[in-house]
């Protein structure tokens, strides 16, 4: 044995697990002071680390959601639960999934939920801002059921419908395509109703200077308009810092507007503190435009964000607001 570790025997040669592993590779390969290139791998491995973990870090969201995908399905295969849910068969595996998605908020950012008192008790058109990912709306939509046992609907982009495995999930959680008429539908039933006009262009490319990027969409403003509903302003405090991506990077726009799919490598995962702020409803106007409505909501949103958010935003402040006290209601 060789400085204290377990050893292995090659002969009568004991040896340790560093040594060891190198004398079988250089007896596999034949390759003289295969040693030597193992050190160096080492050190790469060290030295390149930090990075694997920041890009490896945002695939804990994925894994999440696909332990959610699982979930439902094994919840359905149940269907002696369906007794215990009279009321609504999906009810128990709404709140499992809210209370699954709390716990992640609540241990990973410290999430938190200002102005929920803004959300009116019928319909509405939640209007959001939209990070790299939108984990702060899954956040958002689990407290609200905890809280208020109520379920948001929200518009999903055309190519979330065509992950494999995914529909199930979007169908209990009432994710949409989006079409102005099946909105315009949810609404009026009563339920509330979530977008973000900037969607998977502005999660990819805005950055830490928090730039709304909604292009000349204004179908959200139609829809408010034509349910006759209020639209509710939300924005998430540090949402950029904590997964961010390459969008600045010229060939990753391109790709995308060419191929319309979300190819932009993202990183970080940082356990940065996240406050979500509801803003004071824009009242539904008989006489408004969907040009005027749209104006008013852009202005709530970046109201939101000039009051919330410092920019540019920064990765270390928003992890060391984690050790802040809670922030009061405004």
């Amino acid at each position: 044995m060789i400085d204290g570790n377990e050893s292995c025997t090659a002969g009568q040669i004991s040896m340790s697990y560093f040594t060891c592993l190198a004398y079988l590779l250089r007896e596999w390969t034949g390759v003289e002071h295969i040693e030597d290139y193992l050190s160096y791998a080492v050190y790469l491995l060290w030295l390149f680390f930090p990075l694997m973990v920041v890009f490896l870090l945002p695939g804990v969201i994925l894994l999440f959601i696909y332990v959610s995908v699982i979930f439902v399905h094994i919840y359905k295969r149940k269907n002696e639960l369906k007794e215990a849910y009279s009321h609504d068969f999906w009810d128990g595996a709404k709140q499992m999934l809210a209370t699954l998605w709390d716990g992640h908020a609540r241990i990973w950012h410290g999430y938190e939920l200002h102005g929920i008192e803004n959300i009116p008790e019928g319909p509405g058109l939640v209007v959001f801002y939209h990070g790299a990912t939108p984990v702060d709306y899954i956040y958002f939509m689990a407290k609200l059921l905890i809280l208020q046992k109520r379920t948001c609907h929200v518009v999903a982009d055309h190519f979330v419908f065509k992950l494999p495995g995914f529909k199930l999930l979007l169908d209990v959680l009432g994710v949409m395509h989006g079409p102005k008429e099946e909105c315009v539908d949810a609404l009026k039933k009563g339920h509330l109703v979530a977008i973000s006009p900037g969607g998977v262009r502005e999660a990819l490319f805005s950055d830490e200077t928090y730039v709304i990027m909604w292009g000349n969409r204004k179908g959200f403003a139609q829809v408010a308009i034509d349910a006759k509903v209020p639209i509710i302003p939300m924005f998430t405090q540090n949402v950029r810092e904590g997964i961010r991506t390459l969008g600045g990077i010229r060939i990753f726009r391109s790709l995308y507007e060419h191929l319309r799919l979300p190819i932009v490598p993202m990183y970080g995962g940082f356990p940065v503190k996240l406050r979500t702020f509801i803003g004071d409803p824009i009242p539904y106007e008989p006489n408004v435009t969907a040009e005027e409505l749209t104006v008013k909501a852009k202005a709530a949103i970046q109201s939101l964000i000039d009051k919330h958010q410092k920019i540019p935003g920064n990765v270390f402040r928003a992890l060391m607001e984690r050790f802040h006290t809670r922030q009061k209601e405004d």
